[in-house]
């Protein structure tokens, strides 16, 4: 049988997932009375509650004759580590792009890595069916992208289709008969190659995705890039320095079917395969025949760009709401992470304890949080801090900045443009987009844009829209201007009383409600003003025989704001940690005690 690999690749909420949905439904890989979820791909609980595709996995269908592999890719730039090792194992790519947003920043980012490795991609004009689609304009600022990407002939001379993937058609005209996908198969089957491999070669193939199956053991996904691979043949596993890792049998093959693995007992060269049987192999080593000595090819993916210390969790409510709360358990879990996750990068800190975690962005590291607070783990979170180094020619301090590209209504963008301007964003372009909405876009250094998110959505009502892309390594842009206002932090421990918050409303915004556990050192809102303020949040009201008109009044607590674990971590100040178990998400204080902190200054990081 013939095979095709794609990767489908987009910006985040372009329809990726959705279209594959149809493609799914169209190829025949479902029965006609079967029921499927929306969004099958997203089988992980985070990403089904988020709407995100977070991991890249694979799908497989049938279309006259021709088995195509469909790698559906996250598209938040945070997951782009995902999307760039991917790319090996595919040779043709569809890039969908939103027809009213057009090119955003994720979508340079992808499209750079796939033309790069000299992919020849599909581009796929999504969400026709809006009423502010621009079809025409969107086109053209693909060919200008691809252009500006150094894209060469033959990739400029990209096929286009324009589709709608919840309606599920596709048409090469955008008046067209607009009936199913077809047009979408027939021209994958035609424009994209077919794998140029050597299937009489020795086996070997290059693992790129990692996963844990509680019947399997580690299961290792890629594709046979020569040979064939047979159930129980003995392999041995190389580093890209060609150094052995293990040698052993490859007890199981899997075949992707649909939405499901099927076991097979031969796979050969071109077909993306998951196996099992290997105990230590693990991303982006070969896995091949024992004759095998050098070990293929792999991409590079782009370094980490900013870092949070996890630390145990020694506050005086630890251990007491997580099964996991010792710094061994913390540790094993953080190196497991960074066997599938290669984006990611732990390190052992200075501080007792205590683990530094790199990666791409927030985004991805609370991903991680979260995904560790689920598994009962108990730890302390510090700010995330950005990964500066010095350029070798220069001997300068550099640190990361990024492209944020920020679609905002028109009587907000004054507010926007000074609130950037504050974190050293240079304006690089202002243009009206139609709707009486104006696109800004801003080069600014990735710490300025750390904790502004929340501040950005209050200043534009909710309305406005923020994508970002890393955009490399510049000179070190100057001091920061951090969190202006101060903290309200509890003096003593207990619950809260409603007496007692009732008369701290005036003090500023409080972030917890009456009947919570509290401790000495836990922030419980903050402060109107600029200082820290010791306060006493469980203090009850003296009970007297007196009974005068007036005096029990009801007490009206205003309710409480609560942040979410995104929101916490970029809330934090260098003297602050956000403290996360199963239940809970607190914010504390790095020295809990007063005296401490006075000796140690407002501010002391270490």
């Amino acid at each position: 049988m013939d095979i095709r690999n794609i990767a489908i690749i987009a910006h985040v909420d372009h329809g990726k997932t959705t279209l594959v949905d149809q493609l799914l439904k169209q190829s025949g890989s479902f029965r006609e009375n079967q029921h499927v979820a929306e969004r099958a791909m997203d089988s992980n609980d985070l990403e089904r509650e988020r709407g995100i595709t977070i991991l890249a996995k694979c799908t497989s269908v049938v279309w006259k004759d021709t088995r195509i592999n469909i790698i559906d890719t996250p598209g938040h730039a945070d997951f782009g580590g995902e999307v760039e090792r991917i790319l090996s194992m595919v040779d043709g790519a569809v890039v969908l792009v939103d027809a009213a947003e057009g090119a955003l920043p994720q979508t340079k980012f992808v499209v750079g890595k796939a033309l790069a490795r000299g992919l020849k991609p599909i581009v796929v004009v999504n969400k026709i069916d809006r009423g502010d689609a621009r079809p025409d304009e969107v086109h053209n600022e693909i060919f200008d992208l691809f252009a500006a990407l150094g894209a060469n002939d033959e990739q400029l001379d990209f096929p286009m289709l324009y589709a709608s993937g919840r309606q599920g058609w596709a048409d090469e005209e955008l008046e067209g008969a607009r009936k199913d996908l077809s047009p979408m198969f027939d021209l994958i089957v035609r424009h994209v190659p077919a794998p140029t491999v050597d299937k009489d070669a020795p086996f070997a193939m290059v693992a790129t995705i990692l996963e844990n199956d509680n019947f399997l053991g580690r299961v290792l996904t890629g594709r046979v890039e020569q040979g064939r691979a047979k159930v129980n043949m003995p392999v041995r596993v190389l580093r890209p320095d060609g150094s052995v890792v293990e040698t052993g049998r490859l007890t199981k093959l899997l075949s992707f079917r649909g939405l499901d693995r099927v076991p097979v007992d031969e796979a050969e060269a071109g077909d993306i395969i998951a196996v099992a049987g290997l105990s230590e192999a693990t991303i982006p080593e070969t896995i091949a025949s024992p004759e095998v000595t050098e070990p293929l090819a792999s991409t590079p993916v782009d370094p980490p760009t900013l870092s949070m210390t996890f630390r145990l969790n020694d506050g005086p409510l630890g251990g007491r709401e997580g099964k996991k709360v010792t710094s061994r358990q913390i540790r094993d879990r953080l190196f497991k992470e960074t066997e599938g996750n290669i984006a990611i990068r732990v390190t052992d800190s200075p501080e007792s304890e205590a683990f530094e975690v790199a990666g791409r962005g927030e985004l991805q590291l609370g991903v991680l949080i979260e995904q560790m607070r689920r598994e009962g783990f108990e730890l302390t979170i510090g700010r995330p801090r950005v990964l500066f180094h010095t350029n070798e020619e220069t001997g300068e301090r550099e640190e990361p900045f990024e492209e944020a590209l920020i679609d905002v209504d028109e009587p907000y963008s004054g507010v926007v443009v000074e609130k950037m301007a504050l974190r050293k964003g240079l304006m690089q372009d202002m243009q009206p987009s139609g709707g009486g909405k104006v696109r800004l876009t801003f080069l600014i250094p990735s710490r300025g844009l750390i904790g502004y998110h929340g501040e950005f959505l209050t200043d534009t009502r909710g309305t406005g829209i923020m994508n970002r892309l890393f955009a490399g390594y510049q000179p070190w842009a100057g001091p920061i201007e951090g969190r202006r206002n101060g903290s309200l932090i509890s003096s003593e421990d207990g619950a809260t009383t409603q007496y007692s918050l009732y008369s701290l409303q005036d003090r500023g915004t409080l972030f917890v409600d009456a009947g919570e556990k509290v401790y000495v050192g836990m922030i419980i809102g903050e402060h109107s003003r600029e200082n820290d303020l010791d306060v006493n949040a469980v203090r009850e009201k003296k009970l007297t025989n007196i009974r005068a008109a007036g005096k029990d009044e009801a007490l009206l607590l205003t309710p409480p704001r609560k942040m979410s674990l995104e929101q916490a971590i970029a809330y934090i100040e260098d003297d602050e940690l956000v403290e996360v178990t199963p239940s809970a998400v607190r914010i504390r204080k790095r020295y809990l005690d007063p005296h401490e902190r006075k000796k140690r200054g407002k501010g002391a990081s270490n």
